[in-house]
């Protein structure tokens, strides 16, 4: 503790990221990275960005749109919403950042409600923006109950599917919960950072009913669909009125959240729906194998709509099975916390990936 630090900094847990290794030496299961390369025209957008003007890097000097039009134009058009109904942010880290300053009240006797277990950011902008908040306990199969949320609060926030288990909660749930939160003027925020994989695109994605319900606010991320964790982009979507308050807290904050060539590069993944549905399909095939493979080993597999798997050993602690993994040069990612100490978080990888987990894993549970 520092005697410079303020009491707000004082009282932070700040947020811990998955191990990211310099030495290239390691299988990396362990942060949810998409395996494969983002589109071509992505790169070709990013290009074109270096090569207008007089000389290599010209546009550069000058600040990006701050609104972040074309990108926004873009996710309007992919998801068939108005333009002022999306905002753009510096990864979707940034946004639910913004989402927490801009929805949910401090010093309040009415709490936010997230569950258990669930995306460890959630209690960390919590402490940071000083929101009273209330965790509720998944159910024994590790499924979020929506019952549960049909309470007096401050708002609601999960993800969906949610993290790291996987499971899905399916739409109908969603906007029971998301009914009855409009009823007390409350905001309730479904994170979709994984939805792409959780199915046909958009059969669960509650995108559709933000004009049902414009208490409703989506979350989501071009880390893990698009490719992109290393360009840092994501985006919300929901009615004016709540684009229109994250806009207030971002222009409190930083007016250009994403720089040129992050704004190119999203939106034109965001358009190539070919590509990205085509790797988005492998990874769930990838997905489906691994699971049934991890089964036969005689391992428990929560059943998963993102891009990893949530298991555990039969013979094997978390701690145990996570050290034996990285001593065979596979990192994955292990949560020391109640109920799920045993439980390991396995993102999914190219085909080659998996084989070689899969051995592994094969060769722990038998030794």
């Amino acid at each position: 503790m520092s005697s410079y630090w303020n009491d707000r900094v004082k009282k932070l847990d700040p947020y811990v990221p998955g191990e990211q290794p310099r030495d290239g030496q390691f299988i990396k299961l362990n942060t949810n990275e998409n395996p494969y390369p983002p589109s071509p025209k992505v790169i070709e957008a990013i290009r074109k960005v270096l090569s207008d003007g007089p000389a290599m890097g010209d546009r550069l000097r000058l600040y990006p749109d701050p609104g972040c039009r074309e990108l926004r134009e873009a996710i309007a058009g992919r998801y068939a919403v108005k333009p002022d109904q999306v905002f753009a942010g510096n990864g979707s880290d940034e946004v639910l950042a913004f989402v927490f300053g801009a929805f949910f009240n401090s010093n309040t006797a009415l709490p936010i409600l997230f569950p258990d277990i669930t995306y460890s950011f959630y209690p960390v902008y919590a402490g940071l923006w000083n929101i009273p908040f209330r965790t509720i306990p998944l159910t024994e199969d590790f499924s979020i109950n929506s019952d549960d949320y049909l309470v007096p609060s401050g708002g609601v926030i999960f993800p969906n599917p949610n993290a790291p288990t996987g499971r899905t909660l399916p739409l109908r749930d969603i906007l029971a919960v998301a009914g009855y939160q409009k009823k007390q003027n409350r905001v309730v925020v479904i994170d979709e950072a994984y939805a792409a994989f959780s199915g046909p695109a958009g059969d669960e994605s509650a995108v559709p009913h933000i004009q049902e319900y414009p208490n409703l606010l989506t979350v989501h991320t071009f880390s893990k669909m698009g490719s992109l964790a290393g360009l840092r982009a994501g985006f919300a979507i929901g009615s004016e009125e709540l684009i229109e308050g994250l806009c207030r807290v971002r222009d409190s904050f930083n007016s250009y959240p994403l720089d040129r060539l992050a704004q190119a590069g999203a939106a034109a993944a965001i358009r190539d729906t070919a590509y990205y549905d085509g790797i988005t399909q492998k990874v769930i095939a990838t997905r489906e194998r691994t699971a049934a493979a991890l089964i036969t080993l005689g391992f428990r597999v929560i059943p998963s709509g993102a891009n990893f798997l949530f298991v555990s050993s039969p013979k094997k602690t978390g701690p145990e099975l996570f050290a034996a993994l990285r001593e065979r040069g596979i990192l994955i990612r292990h949560f020391n916390k109640p109920r799920i100490v045993d439980f390991l978080r396995v993102s999914i990888g190219t085909d080659e990936d998996m084989d070689a987990f899969l051995k592994a894993c094969g060769e722990i549970a038998f030794d």
